[in-house]
């Protein structure tokens, strides 16, 4: 009876661990860690994947396209190792996607912090630029450092990569993917934006003789970062900015991602919902000129496997454009 058990036990075993293997294997293996360097200017680990289809390209020598993942862990902890184990289950999360999509898979491990709660770094808000706690500083330029980083050594590995990349994020991520791409327009390919906190950065710097400061609009960029938006090259971006129609999750309603008098600067001129907002967000975008598609889904909550489709679908047009 005892032997029996025990070779129902091993075999369950083996099983699991052969469902493991084929499930984890091909990520567990090709994912690279890359610790923070701070010489090279990052101050938190990254994640980076590259898909078979992207190495069968590589091999060819096609020049191969990264795809940006920022995460959101959705816990604020000073613990660098509670983000770098949800960066790497983003990633593993993911790396379907970047199969699907033949490109490189990088995700950052930035920390949303404990202690200071209000920089909100999964989101890149306004505390991100202003902060003067080096570690959690423009977090736009980490990543940056990052991608070039990530670059060189691809490129060791007879890898050559295109100096813009995709961006996709969600939630806050997906606010993060949204401010990067006006911070740094010059370095996104394509960029997804997926229920990005309830307001889409505007790219104008004023409405109705209303001042747009970061992150509702663009007025301040330069004395923020000692750098002028760019709106030649973001209405060069091609933008997916996608949304569940029942989705309600509204970052404006809390203190760590919104300054209040911005958040009610907001509310007074776009409405005070998400939803409420998303016509006239979708007018100052067509207002700028830019090249951003909104697409409002209907029956949908705030569920972001729900919309993935729509992000891989729109990567996948610019892929073949």
């Amino acid at each position: 009876m005892k032997r029996k058990l025990f070779l129902g036990l091993t075999t369950v075993v083996i099983v699991l661990l052969v469902v493991a293997g084929v499930v984890l294997g091909p990520y567990f293996w090709r994912v690279q860690h890359f610790p923070a360097e701070q010489n090279s200017g990052y101050y938190a680990d990254f994640y980076l994947y590259v898909s078979p289809g992207a190495k069968r390209a590589a091999n060819a020598g096609e020049t191969v396209t990264i795809l940006v993942q920022p995460n959101n862990s959705g816990i604020s902890s000073d613990d660098p190792e509670v983000h770098r184990k949800d960066a790497w289950g983003t990633g593993f999360g993911r790396h379907g996607l970047a199969d699907e999509l033949d490109v490189v898979l990088l995700v950052p491990a930035f920390v949303r912090p404990g202690d200071e709660w209000w920089i909100y770094t999964h989101a890149l808000d306004r505390d991100v630029l202003t902060t003067e706690l080096t570690d959690l500083a423009r977090l736009d330029l980490q990543l940056l450092a990052m991608v070039d980083s990530a670059r060189d050594s691809l490129s060791k590995d007879g890898i050559s990569t295109e100096e813009k990349f995709f961006l996709q994020g969600y939630s806050a991520s997906g606010m993060f993917a949204n401010r990067f791409t006006a911070l740094h327009p010059d370095r996104v390919k394509a960029v997804a934006a997926g229920s990005p906190g309830g307001w889409p950065i505007a790219p104008l710097a004023t409405y109705e003789g209303e001042t747009l400061n970061y992150p509702i609009g663009i007025a301040d960029l330069e004395a923020l970062t000692g750098r002028a938006f760019d709106l030649e090259a973001y209405r060069q971006v091609p933008q997916l900015i996608v949304m569940g129609s029942l989705d309600d999750n509204d970052s404006l309603d809390f203190g760590d991602g919104w300054d209040e008098d911005m958040a009610d600067l907001v509310d007074r001129l776009f409405g005070d919902t998400p939803l409420a907002r998303w016509d006239d967000a979708e007018a100052l975008y067509n207002l700028a000129g830019a090249n951003a598609e909104f697409l409002l889904v209907e029956d949908i909550g705030h569920d972001r496997r729900a919309l993935q489709s729509y992000s891989t679908d729109f990567f996948k047009r610019i892929a073949d454009e």
